[in-house]
């Protein structure tokens, strides 16, 4: 009975779409403000619907229900529970219930907190959210029903893909979504300011609060995927440039240009057409993301690799929503003002060398990721675009961008002084090349990029300090003064900051692990191996039952100067339902490396395995790497620090009418 009250809330908010989506834009286009005010309440009915049908196959995850094929097919009764809950988004159907009901609460969430908007706008955006959502309704009602029921109930589920059984993949999906879904809206802005004609610096600071959660919680997701791949997978690496990594790479990519682009349509009113655009092609990289996940094209261990016939569905819905937005983006661009003038040297002139890099390197992207399917379908054969290409395209092209992202900020808008800019960071010049040539001299004959990456680093994160510094007068005031210029600094402020630094430090974990060290070698116990000034023993492996598989646990004794240090176990777990073998890295972090070991398989050449067995095992040494994380984190609280700022709460001020009559002078605001 639940399950089929969640098929009816589904076919309900199908029909809710409906009025949501026409209502309000015929309310907008008349200007009849009835119709207009229909939107909230729709989309608050929306999210409604959508929520008592993601709560409904929860309860038969919960209950473990297999009588719902979707619970049978990812579920089983061993598993423990925060798996049950996030198996409910860890398979196809479930996942785009996830899907609607985030698209369902950023819709309802305008409503909310679109008291700031002109009701015309605040319904149109509703409404292209609403139309939005129909096409992923009719996709989930027609192609991925959720709540389809087997006959007799079988006893027992299959159970989940063990890989998915892990706390990052419990919240990475989640995080994804919000991403995806919520440059939906900013899609939805962009649409409604076509058709509203208005694409001004209110607009402008209306759309920046939902760019910034969007990007936030797609960083988010991207950091957590990867974070996830690095320890679970057991291969030492944290980014492989696989083509699903890549489609949330890409809107990750273009969310930031759009991010950028933003800032200059508020502060100058400039840009406006190419904000639009990058609101459309955001989206458009979304939903690109979503079709390479379903439609089976791909081999991936993140995607689902499902029925064809649901991915030609959402190549539909892919031509729909993105032609449909470019055609309407073709005819009402070019009646958009151009806005306001300024010379190359400027900050809108850094801003847009920023959004031309960012652009070139999401073509280089979308182009090694979809070349070889390309080159399939038209019957070229198969090939394989890897990490050379990218990291031969991808790389060259952040070194400028890097380094326009410490002089940007200290740029005057509208008109610049280069020379004067660059006179400011002479210091941060100087330990840049100093640091850079330090890392050359110690570590000759290391990877050549390194001290490239180290100088990338100490710029962006030195130059941003600088910049602050400025701000506040540091130095050039008193202490006291300065620090209260600090606590008083706009939170936009320190959200860029913070986003700048996240992202030096980012740069310089990635770096860190041009210096990774690996060894590779057949252990018994007892034997020892060196590894980055440890010696690492290898005391043997014992079996243990975990809640729904079979461990073979190993256990390492790390030991520096005769002194034990740590001990660590990593694992082999053999899982039954479905039959899978996992690997769990045992990984011991510090601020400036990682110690990361991995079991493998036993060497069972003389029979059944014995306690003397030889064990393959992979130790590696990550300088550095922990770093990726950091930066990740300080990105996305710089995120949420620029959201908080009270100018995105209060909206963008606005001109009221003066009375007949009444003496002119300054407009009220």
């Amino acid at each position: 009975m639940i399950a089929e009250l969640g098929h009816y809330a589904l076919i309900l908010a199908l029909f809710v779409a409906v009025v949501q989506s026409m209502l309000p834009l015929m309310g907008a286009a008349r200007r009849d403000a009835t119709l207009m005010a229909v939107a909230p309440s729709a989309a608050n009915a929306q999210l409604l619907c959508c929520g008592i049908a993601f709560a409904a196959l929860t309860y038969a995850y919960v209950t473990s229900d297999f009588s719902v094929a979707n619970v049978y097919q990812n579920s089983h009764t061993d598993k423990p529970m925060l798996y049950k809950v996030s198996g409910v988004w860890g398979n196809h159907e479930g996942s785009l219930i996830l899907w609607v009901v985030t698209m369902a609460l950023f819709g309802a969430a305008v409503g909310w907190f679109g008291a700031a908007l002109t009701p015309s706008l605040r319904a149109r955006v509703i409404g292209v959210q609403g139309l939005v959502a129909i096409g992923f309704l009719l996709f989930i009602l027609f192609t991925s029903n959720p709540f389809e029921r087997l006959s007799p109930a079988p006893i027992q589920g299959e159970g989940l893909n063990p890989l998915l059984q892990d706390p990052g993949l419990a919240f990475h999906p989640p995080m994804l979504y919000l991403g995806y879904v919520g440059f939906s809206l900013t899609f939805s802005f962009a649409i409604a300011g076509l058709l509203e004609g208005r694409l001004d610096a209110a607009w402008a600071r209306w759309v920046r609060p939902w760019v910034l959660a969007a990007w936030a919680f797609l960083t988010a997701g991207i950091a957590l995927g990867s974070w996830w791949a690095y320890y679970e997978l057991g291969w030492g690496g944290w980014w492989f440039w696989d083509p699903v990594e890549n489609a949330s790479f890409m809107p990750w990519l273009l969310g930031t240009a759009l991010l950028h682009s933003a800032i200059v349509v508020e502060k100058r009113d400039a840009l406006k057409r190419w904000t639009v655009l990058l609101a459309i092609l955001t989206f458009a990289l979304s939903l690109l993301g979503t079709f390479l996940v379903r439609s089976g094209i791909l081999t991936s261990v993140h995607s689902f690799a499902v029925d064809p016939t649901r991915g030609m569905f959402v190549l539909l819905l892919l031509a729909a929503v993105v032609g449909g937005g470019l055609a309407l983006y073709a005819w009402r661009a070019p009646t958009l003002e151009p806005g306001g003038l300024f010379q190359p040297i400027s900050r809108e002139g850094g801003l847009v060398l920023n959004n031309l890099l960012l652009t070139t390197a999401t073509a280089t992207v979308f182009l090694g990721t979809l070349y070889p399917l390309f080159l399939e379908v038209v019957g070229g054969g198969r090939v394989s675009v890897g990490p050379p290409y990218f990291n031969a395209t991808f790389i060259p092209l952040m070194v400028p961008l890097v380094a326009a992202m410490a002089v940007g900020p200290l740029l005057a808008w509208k008109r610049a002084d280069i020379k004067g800019a660059l006179q400011r960071l002479w210091a941060v010049v100087a330990v840049t090349v100093g640091g850079s040539l330090a890392v050359l001299w110690l570590d000759r004959g290391g990877p050549v990029l390194a001290p490239l990456g180290i100088a990338m680093a100490l710029w962006l994160i030195l130059g941003t300090l600088v910049e602050v510094a400025e701000r506040i007068a540091l130095f050039k005031a008193p202490m006291s003064t300065s620090l209260r210029r600090l606590v008083n600094l706009p939170r936009a402020a320190v959200g860029l900051t913070l986003g700048h630094v996240g992202c030096g430090l980012a740069i310089l974990g990635m770096t860190g692990s041009l210096w990774t060290t690996e060894v590779i070698r057949a252990m018994r116990p007892g034997d020892v191996q060196q590894l980055a000034g440890y010696d690492i023993r290898f005391d043997g492996v014992e079996e243990r039952r975990g809640a729904n598989f079979l461990s073979e646990q190993g256990t390492f004794t790390v030991m520096r100067d005769n002194a034990v240090v740590w001990v660590l176990k990593p694992e082999k777990r053999r899982f039954d339902s479905p039959p899978m073998v996992t690997t769990e890295a045992a990984i011991k972090s510090r601020l400036f490396y990682d110690l990361y070991l991995v079991l493998g398989e036993p060497d069972r050449r003389e029979g059944a395995r014995a306690a003397s067995d030889r064990w393959g095992v992979r130790m590696y040494h990550e300088p550095m790497v922990p770093f990726i994380w950091l930066g990740a984190v300080v990105m996305v609280i710089g995120g949420l620090v620029s959201l908080s700022d009270r100018r995105f709460r209060i909206g963008a001020p606005t001109r009221r009418a003066v009375p007949a009559g009444t003496a002119t002078g300054a407009p009220a605001e």
